[in-house]
């Protein structure tokens, strides 16, 4: 019987498998990394240019200060939550949703403040919403 003899391998390392893992992997780090930028704004908030609005003999201003806490037609709350003023807003009214409102707020109020006013102003059915703002010319005068 002849039988072959074995080749002897000259102790090379086979790289192939090594490069298909290494590949496998970084597309795995890829698809599975988020890429989000996280960016911040810079705001500069309120200032308006153009005509005052023609004033209407009732309406129901809501003031929110800079701290968040609301005053309705100048009467401040005793407590500062939505439901607190959505009462405050349907006694000054007296029920009357056609009546505008005008929600006025600090520079530095907390945008959720405002945002919650509107929202309790949508509830009530207020639908003329209107929101005021300094004129850039009267804002450096009186700062």
């Amino acid at each position: 019987m002849k039988f072959k003899r074995q080749r002897v391998d000259e102790g090379g390392v086979n790289l192939t498998p090594l490069i298909d893992v290494v590949f496998l992997l970084l597309i795995f780090f890829m698809v599975s990394t988020t890429f989000t930028k996280e960016s911040r704004l810079n705001l500069e908030l309120p200032s308006a240019q153009g005509e005052p609005a023609i004033q209407e003999s009732v309406v129901l201003e809501v003031v929110v200060d800079a701290a968040g806490h609301y005053r309705v037609n100048e009467r401040p709350l005793a407590v500062n939550t939505v439901e607190a003023l959505m009462i405050a807003m349907r006694d000054a009214t007296a029920n009357h949703s056609d009546i505008p409102v005008i929600i006025t707020a600090d520079a530095k109020s907390p945008h959720q403040s405002v945002i919650t006013a509107m929202d309790a102003a949508g509830r009530l059915g207020f639908a003329k919403l209107s929101l005021s703002t300094q004129d850039p010319e009267t804002a450096s005068v009186d700062q």
